[in-house]
């Protein structure tokens, strides 16, 4: 069996004049594979079909270094075939409609498992000494050996390890073999065709409605992958239901909205058509009719409140019964106590243990990086870059704004915009408009540059930092690059929902940024519309922008790669060098796989109030998504070393916070982007006695009472318009709650405002504290492990014992039996009488 195959250039082959360095590179990687033979690993060198500078080594684990190892890094292996009776789910029926045919895929058997000892090797469920070991644990176990091999010593300093072999290029690649091809079934009865079964039934595009075979995934890819598709597939199943309860609103919404007395009143010409809007900008811009924001205006919303409760009961009920799968899962693959137990130190970490300090615990010496001070030092090093960049990323944002603001008095002065213009364009591309989806754009490619850059940035940052445990490593940069993710993507989102359009005073004493620029108002349909076209561009060039990047690219690669091959030779090319063509996985693996959903999972939640339809577009993307990575990893990329993984570590409290984050964001959106509570106030208070004239509660006259008036005799001569004031109009209309002018307290809030205001906060207080109240009811009542789970594991437990412990002692009273017996004789013989 091929358990892994390392990859290097054969110097005599090369021509170049570094004959020194070349002979550097031979010396190290001979006593490397020295080393790795003294470790009992056998190597098999084969050179390349189509290029003779290539030499493969394969390497081949024998069962005692298997059975060596597999003690040291605590994996656990098959005690006996789990006894315990299952109920089926009253769901089984429809679930199986579903499922992988059991007939092409069997269910794996589930086994009581224990750390392996070789002492107890007979305790032990062997039936085939070669499938003990399946072939993900097998290459795990070579992988530890060849990241823990030294290659030289420099000062006293030992090096050591796959990586830094493969990072100086004395190896070009190390990784574990696919074990057919996934085009054609096997024909060798002892190779199996897992990679085959894969792709036909998880990774082809007609399995995209069917359920994903975890347990087969896991077996072939190890844990860390099982794990991130059990998640991907949770998640997916959630926003079905989000999405059903989000696209139902948006159509109630647009089959409302021409029901909607103000939406009637905007487009009626009687009311919208003798309705004078004020500029919006200094000198340039021009009086403009509310009739023009008649397409633009916002549908209803006033069912956003049903929306906003639906999805978050969907999203708690997401995590906490994700929770509850993780802990099946967990006991299930073996990962209940693997951190405590079998995740092993880094080797870059080992390298640089250089000080001894003592132990607290257990009271001896060990050696570590960096003293207190120097980790202090570290911390504090590393948590001021965060914060440099997160700055830089908002100064961009900064940036983005200032362009709004000038660019929008270019397109004031450009655009047409008579007032009694008729074109038919100008309904849509109005300066707002065209501000709105320029800077979205730039926006969007402003966010793409930013990422790539501080990637590196973050990575450099956790290196210095130097992590314990490859999960501590992961679990550092997956916060980094969140913090540095969640500013880069929804800064501009939280400007629009929460800044933009809140402080621009009135008319004729406008706020100004900087001294220069007036501060912008919404777009004439309010900025929820331009929230919602923010999201769309974002969220829509995203997807497109990482399914180039993640399967056109290497789809690209491998066929340049294999059309290059196939030119230079027809000889048959052997599996080991089939897969060296494949592309890399990458150190970090899968983590961009979950920044990707998780992020998206953060638009789903945090704007939904004004993106209804996000769950939807979600769903039909995260179908696509693991059908896609499963595509790419099972036919594009070489076979990642198998990892354990107990949960998907930093980020479930990541999305906990962006869950409770969410309620907040949607609360504030509802009460101060949209126009929801300034609509109830009106209905319910001032379209009647004492503030309205109506005899009834109605919506009529709404716009009127929400739109203040301005005398254009008290514009200031350096935001007075250049444009010349048709008809014989002396005022103009703005988007507040003011007093008219003649007022004697003209401009000043009027008591509408301050009635809007606090109805808004006591919304919001009131709709946090239903949502907060109800999550945390449903998180008392829904245990994090179910009762079936906790069953077995106390099985396990009791077995382990039983099997292992309990032998030993029949093996210590037997032993101590015989000796007792032969003690027992040795007394007797001394007390019987000597024969005459």
């Amino acid at each position: 069996i091929i358990d892994f195959v390392l990859v290097y250039e054969d110097e005599s082959k090369k021509i170049t004049h570094k004959r020194s360095d070349h002979k550097k590179q031979k010396r190290k990687r001979q006593v490397y594979e020295s080393n790795l033979i003294n470790n009992g690993l056998q190597l098999e060198a084969t050179r390349s079909v189509l290029d003779e500078k290539l030499i493969f080594v394969k390497v081949h684990a024998p069962w005692e270094v298997l059975c060596t190892y597999a003690e040291v890094m605590h994996i656990k292996l098959p005690l006996q075939p789990n006894d315990l009776k299952t109920r089926d789910s009253a769901f089984n029926w429809f679930s199986k409609l579903f499922r992988v045919n059991e007939n092409i895929i069997k269910p794996e058997q589930e086994f009581f498992t224990a750390p392996f000892q070789k002492e107890h090797l007979s305790n032990f469920y062997i039936q085939d000494k070669l499938t003990f070991f399946n072939p993900a644990t097998r290459s795990r176990i070579v992988h530890f050996i060849l990241s823990r091999v030294e290659y030289a010593t420099k000062n006293n300093v030992k090096k050591f390890g796959i990586n830094k072999l493969l990072d100086t290029g004395i190896y070009k690649a190390a990784f574990p073999l696919h074990d057919s091809s996934f085009r054609h079934m096997s024909t060798d009865p002892n190779c199996p065709s897992e990679r085959y079964l894969l792709y036909r039934e998880w990774a082809h595009p007609k399995n995209i409605f069917k359920l994903q075979p975890l347990d087969f995934i896991r077996k072939y890819y190890g844990e860390k992958i099982g794990i991130y598709f059990a998640w991907l597939g949770f998640y997916t199943n959630m926003l079905i239901v989000a999405a059903v309860v989000g696209a139902g609103c948006f159509l109630y919404g647009c089959l409302t909205k021409n029901n909607c007395t103000w939406s009637q009143e905007v487009c009626d010409p009687n009311i919208g058509g003798n309705i004078i809007m004020c500029p919006q900008c200094d000198k340039v811009c021009t009086y403009w009719n509310l009739t023009i924001t008649c397409e633009s205006q916002a549908v209803s919303n006033t069912h956003m409140v049903l929306l906003i409760l639906s999805i978050f009961w969907i999203v708690t009920l997401f995590l906490e019964f994700w929770k509850r799968r993780q802990a099946e899962l967990e006991y299930e693959w073996d990962t209940v106590e693997y951190l405590e137990q079998e995740e092993q130190v880094r080797p870059e970490y080992e390298a640089q243990c250089t000080h001894v300090v003592m132990n607290e615990i257990t009271q001896q010496e060990e050696h570590v990086p960096y003293t207190a001070c120097g980790k202090c030092i570290r911390m504090t090093f590393c948590t001021s870059a965060v914060f440099f960049w997160i700055l830089l990323i908002i100064a961009s944002v900064i940036g983005i704004i200032v362009y709004r603001l000038s660019v929008f008095l270019v397109f004031s002065s450009t655009l047409s915009q008579h007032i009694n213009g008729t074109e038919a364009i100008r309904k849509y591309l109005t300066p707002q408009t065209a501000t709105s989806v320029t800077a979205s754009f730039i926006s969007f490619i402003v966010i793409m540059v930013l990422n790539i850059v501080y990637e590196k940035v973050a990575i450099l940052i956790t290196d210095f930092e130097l992590p314990r445990t490859q999960t501590d490593y992961e679990n550092s940069l997956t916060t980094k690059m969140f913090l540095f993710q969640f500013v880069n993507y929804y800064s501009s989102c939280f400007y629009i929902a929460f800044f933009k359009g809140k402080f621009v005073g009135h008319p004729g004493n406008p706020v100004y940024w900087l001294g220069k620029y007036r501060n912008e108002e919404c777009d004439p349909g309010g900025c929820l519309l331009e929230l919602t076209t923010q999201l769309a561009i974002i969220v829509g060039g995203k997807a497109i922008w990482n399914n180039i990047q993640e399967v056109l690219l290497p789809w690209v690669k491998n066929l340049i790669g294999r059309y290059c091959a196939a030119a230079r030779s027809e000889k048959v090319v052997p599996r080991w060098e089939q897969d060296y063509h494949l592309q890399p996985i990458g150190k970090l693996g899968l983590f961009y796989e979950y920044l990707e959903m998780v992020i998206q999972f953060g638009f789903v939640t945090l704007f939904v109030a004004s993106f209804p339809l996000a769950p939807l577009l979600a769903l039909i993307n995260n179908m696509l998504e693991i059908r896609l990575d499963a595509w790419k990893l099972t036919t594009q990329f070489r076979r990642m070393v198998p990892q354990k993984a107990q949960d998907i570590g930093a980020w479930q409290p990541i999305m906990q916070g962006i869950a409770i984050l969410a309620v907040v964001t949607n609360a504030m959106i509802i009460a101060f982007t949209s126009d929801m509570i300034p609509r109830l106030v009106y209905y319910w208070s001032f379209s009647v006695p004492p503030y309205g004239s109506h005899s009834s509660h109605t919506m009529k006259g709404y716009i009127n009472s929400t739109l203040s008036v301005f005398n254009i005799s008290d514009f200031k001569n350096e935001s007075k318009p250049f444009s010349p004031w048709f008809g014989n109009l002396t005022t103009c209309r703005y988007r507040d709650l003011r007093y008219p002018p003649g007022h004697q307290h003209q401009y000043e809030h009027n008591i509408y405002y301050w009635h809007v205001i606090a109805a808004k906060l006591a919304f919001i207080i009131v709709m946090e504290h239903v949502i907060y109240f109800v999550k945390f009811i449903i998180s008392y009542v829904i245990p994090d492990v179910s009762q079936k789970t906790k069953s077995k594991v106390k099985r396990e437990k009791y077995l382990t014992q039983k099997l292992l412990h309990e032998n030993d002692l029949k093996v210590v009273k037997k032993t101590m039996g015989k000796i007792a017996d032969k003690i027992i004789k040795g007394i007797d013989s001394t007390f019987q009488p000597k024969a005459e």
